[in-house]
């Protein structure tokens, strides 16, 4: 079963707790977006902190909120995350860098469902799911004895590994028409990916995972300049060493790197070949795929003619 699949199953049980494990970029918080979405909860709030990316202090503060007078400059009280995430999700982002001091707090939530303001007294019921992501083995990060134990197995109720995008090629397509549709909003054209353009992108390696993926996207749509579809000359990206792109027709196109590296002239011109590959050879029918003239295809065809030596064979 895979990680969407995962995902789905665990959305219809509203309280358990999920862990999510990937690298950094791979989309661990569009995933419990997702996850909340398919959820009883959809409707109700979804709160996101990058336990990382904050100070221990005002981490507990927007964690559990704090109380009128519980340290300088606190002039009012101050609900935290836990409780405005009433009835729906809070996503604890690189958990593993949790501090120490704030590890048996989050426990105690955890196991009561009970927290306590910074300065109160009172305990504050919570009614959420909590999904925690981390880009690091919680298991490595407990052993170092930086992480509790017991609260890594509080944690790890219903643990879903997400791969990296290059290990997800089927869901490159449709991540990025998320992204392009996010792009298009409040734009009345309409725009699409050319298929050469889906097999330039199954093709590259993603280092950055699903960040980098959405920097391509916007960068396309910049470059397209309203163009109402987006080819492999508006992604500017590379393919990796001896990657193969799909083809419903020959089972599957070499992609080719000259010995001297990839330029983009090298791209367009991969492109070409791809596409006329895809196409039977149909000039016509290349040139719309990728949006461009049948006197620059030609062109294209002469210029990798041309270059065929620099190619490895």
């Amino acid at each position: 079963m895979d990680a969407v699949d995962l995902g789905r199953r665990v959305a219809a049980a509203r309280r358990t707790t999920v862990l999510l494990i990937g690298e950094t970029g791979t989309g661990k918080e569009l995933f419990a977006r997702g996850i909340h979405a398919c959820s009883a909860a959809a409707l109700e709030p979804f709160m996101a902190v990058n336990c990382g990316a904050t100070p221990g202090s005002l981490l507990e503060s927007d964690l559990f909120g704090h109380e009128k007078g519980a340290f300088p400059g606190a002039n009012t009280r101050k609900l935290g995350l836990f409780e405005t995430a009433a009835g729906g999700t809070i996503f604890l982002d690189e958990i593993h860098h949790l501090p120490q001091t704030l590890q048996p707090k989050l426990l105690r939530a955890l196991e009561s469902r009970l927290v306590r303001r910074v300065g109160g007294v009172e305990e504050i019921a919570i009614d959420c799911r909590i999904i925690a992501a981390s880009s690091t083995a919680l298991e490595k990060v407990v052993a170092t004895g930086e992480f509790r134990e017991d609260l890594f197995y509080r944690l790890n109720v219903f643990s879903i590994s997400i791969p990296p995008l290059r290990d997800r090629l089927d869901d490159i397509a449709v991540v990025a028409s998320h992204f392009l549709s996010r792009e298009a909003q409040g734009d009345q054209s309409s725009r699409e990916f050319s298929e050469a353009a889906i097999a330039a992108m199954r093709a590259h390696n993603w280092p950055g995972n699903v960040q980098e993926l959405k920097n391509v996207v916007e960068r396309a749509v910049i470059l397209a300049a309203g163009a109402p579809v987006i080819t492999p000359e508006h992604l500017m990206i590379q393919r990796r060493p001896g990657a193969r792109v799909d083809s419903a027709d020959d089972g599957g196109a070499d992609i080719r790197i000259p010995k001297q590296g990839i330029s983009l002239a090298h791209i367009e011109r991969e492109a070409v070949r791809i596409t006329l590959q895809m196409t039977g050879g149909n000039q016509a029918a290349a040139a719309r795929l990728l949006g461009i003239s049948r006197p620059t295809i030609a062109k294209k065809m002469h210029e990798s003619t041309a270059m065929a030596k620099g190619f490895e064979k």
